[in-house]
This record gives structure tokens, C-alpha cells and sequence, in this order.
């Protein structure tokens, strides 16, 4: 928790969980991208946290866009963002979604198969487009599904008929897996790139860019590498694949973007057992996976929960949300130290809470609020 996070919250006192962003954090994230990889563009994965006051700092720094949809469009113009900075980087899109882009002056789409390289080509004509490849996200704490993607030896024939239809095909992309903690999981991606390079260039088409994705990690319960580190591995892969004909390069940061801005504060709802002879309690807090807490869905990520009270002793316990839904359980299987002190009415604070919370948040289960945000 940062000192302009910890006066906000002793100045502005209220009930129900909150979040709070030190745009500050955000800026130095940016900044240590930017020197890590200066040869890089950066993209900032909107998805991760759309906040208005997020998209305008980083617009004003220079940023580039990964957008999901049409919303997440509007949102960046609104914020500045001009339609050159915007990648449209579904692989899934309604074809008047497309063309809307497409009036508004965007011209990079992402794809994975021929029938969304024909949407693009009907109503997008000339645009730049990259195919996605499959990746198999090992060393990552939260590996993504088989959902995005086609096995590398299609994206030749995808790029192929892009090309037939008049459309730039520009490149390839994947993506190594959120939170990845092992620096060296881009370099058998790369490889995996530059044999579809070689393989297009032979088909008589020249790609001019790899979209080197996200993953890169905002620090929880467990230490992390330095952006540094990515940004030497990254560089050594591409060395290393692509000799001294190293493409453009883009990367997606959303999480190790701003992730480590953020933090809640909740409350103790309710502590209990579950029998007499139960010696493991369970803290009931305000918010729960409905409330913006979806990433701790398999206890994937592990958030670090502090307490006034953390000199005290400690024991584990079960933490739940407050939604009658027995879905609504965040940390039972690997059981979290809290202060046995720990009383009902008590703040907690749940710290790296920047990304993926507010979007993930419900507008109404149970008739529970939307979490609310504040960014500083």
C-alpha cells in the first residue's frame, strides 16, 4: 500500500469495499516497460482496468491500446487515444463491430481462423491484421484455455488468405500466460514465430511483426522478477530466432501494468464455525468473487490480506464473500493467517487489486453494489 493510499483512506471513511489506484504506481510501471524493451511498443490491455483517469495518464505517456471490443474503443478516444494507437485485439468480433472500428480510423485486427479474415476483408479492406497461435502457458499461475488461437502450422494458411484478400498480413501473436513468473516463456514462442516468418516470407509474404502479448506479472503473495529481466530474456529470444532481422515488436501489459497500483479495503462481515469442535474459523468479508474478486477462482491468484491487527497471533481460516451462493468461497483449499483477534466490523486490506476487480464485478448479484473505485 502506497503512503497517497493510505492518507486517501484516512481521509475519506466509508462503508461497503472500495477500491483505490495510485496512478503514480501506473506511471512507473509504464515508465519501466518503456525502458525495458525500448525497441517495443506498448499496448496497455484495457480489459485489465478501463478506468477513465488509467487510459488518459497512459495516453498522455505515449501508450498504445489492446481493445476488446467496441466499448473499450470508445473509451480510449474518449480518453484521448487516437485510432493509430489501437489495436482491436479480439480474435472474436461481430463483423459491424469491425466496421465500426474501421469508420473510427482503426486498422490493426487480430485473428485466428479464415472466417474472421473474411469478416475484416468485407468490411475493413486494407487493414492490417496478425494471427494469434496457440501457447502453452507452462510456468504460468494462471495458464489460458485452448479459447484463443490456432496451431502454428494454420497461421500460414490464415495469413495466406488475408493476403489473397487483400488485407496486410502483418504478424503473429501469442500469449505466454498470466501471471508468468519464468522470464524465459517468450523464447519458444519466438522460435515458433520465426519458423512461420521464414515459412510466409517462402509463400512470397513478408510479416513485419510479432505482438509479443501479456503475461507479465504484478507482484501477490510471491516474489516476481524485475521488468528488466523479461525485458533481457525477451531481447536474447529474439537475437537468438530472428539473427539480425529482429521485426517490429509489440507487447499487451495489463496486469503487471497496473495490478500492483491497486488495493481494497473490506470489512468483516461475520466470523464462525462450523461445529463446536471446529477449531478452523471462517471471516466472511463484504466482497467475494461477484464483488471483483473472480481471479481467485481455484485460489489461482493469492492476493496479500493485511489487518490492523497482523502483530497479534495468527491462525488460518476459511475467507468468504458475503453472496448466498456456495460458489462464493475465495481461500478454503490453502487456508489464509489471520489475527485470531480479528473482530466482526474490522478493515481489511486486500493489496495488488488493481486489475481485473472492477471489470469482474457485478452490477447487482444478490443486489450486492458494483465495487466501487477511486483512482488517485
Amino acid at each position: 500500500m502506497t503512503d497517497r493510499i493510505r492518507q486517501f483512506l484516512r481521509r475519506n471513511r466509508e462503508d461497503g469495499p472500495r477500491l483505490v489506484v495510485d496512478t503514480d504506481v501506473v506511471r512507473s510501471n509504464y515508465n519501466a516497460f518503456a525502458k525495458a524493451l525500448p525497441d517495443t511498443r506498448v499496448f496497455y490491455a484495457v480489459k485489465a482496468n478501463p478506468a477513465p483517469e488509467i487510459l488518459k495518464l497512459l495516453n498522455e505517456m505515449g501508450s498504445c491500446f489492446d481493445t476488446a471490443s467496441m466499448g473499450e474503443i470508445d473509451l480510449v478516444m474518449a480518453a484521448g487515444g487516437t485510432p493509430d494507437r489501437i489495436s482491436f485485439g479480439n480474435t472474436i468480433k461481430k463483423e459491424k463491430d469491425i466496421a465500426a472500428a474501421y469508420q473510427l480510423g482503426v486498422r490493426l485486427f487480430a485473428v485466428d481462423c479464415e472466417a474472421e479474415v473474411e469478416k475484416i476483408a468485407r468490411v475493413a479492406p486494407g487493414s492490417k491484421v496478425f494471427c494469434r497461435i496457440l501457447c502453452d502457458g507452462s510456468g504460468a499461475e494462471w495458464p489460458l484455455s485452448r479459447k484463443f488461437g490456432c496451431a502454428p502450422e494454420m497461421a500460414p494458411q490464415v495469413l495466406e488468405h488475408a493476403h489473397k484478400l487483400g488485407l496486410v498480413a502483418h504478424g503473429i501473436s501469442f500469449h505466454v500466460g498470466s501471471q508468468q513468473n519464468n522470464v524465459k516463456a517468450w523464447d519458444r514462442a519466438l522460435k515458433t514465430s520465426a519458423a512461420i516468418f521464414r515459412e510466409m516470407a517462402e509463400r512470397g509474404i513478408n510479416l513485419s511483426m510479432v505482438n509479443l502479448g501479456g503475461g507479465f506479472p504484478a507482484q501477490y503473495l510471491r516474489d516476481i522478477p524485475k521488468v528488466e529481466k523479461y525485458g533481457q530474456a525477451i531481447f536474447t529470444a529474439l537475437r537468438k530466432h530472428f539473427g539480425n532481422r529482429i521485426p517490429e515488436t509489440i507487447i499487451e501489459p495489463g496486469r503487471g501494468m497496473v495490478g500492483g497500483a491497486g488495493m481494497i479495503e473490506a470489512e468483516v462481515v461475520l466470523i464462525s464455525k462450523k461445529s463446536a469442535s471446529d477449531n478452523q474459523r471462517w471471516v466472511y468479508l463484504d466482497i467475494g468473487k461477484f464483488g471483483g474478486l473472480a481471479e481467485t477462482m481455484e485460489e489461482a491468484i493469492r492476493y496479500p490480506i493485511r489487518t490492523e491487527k497482523d502483530g497479534d497471533v495468527m491462525a488460518p481460516c476459511v475467507i468468504a464473500g458475503p453472496t448466498c451462493d456456495s460458489a462464493d468461497v475465495l481461500y478454503e483449499k490453502t487456508p489464509y493467517l489471520l489475527p485470531v483477534s480479528l473482530e466482526i466490523g474490522d478493515k481489511v486490506l486486500i493489496e495488488a487489486c488493481g486489475a481485473y476487480t472492477t471489470t469482474y464485478s457485478s452490477v447487482a448479484f444478490n443486489g450486492f453494489a458494483p465495487l466501487k473505485s477511486y483512482v488517485i
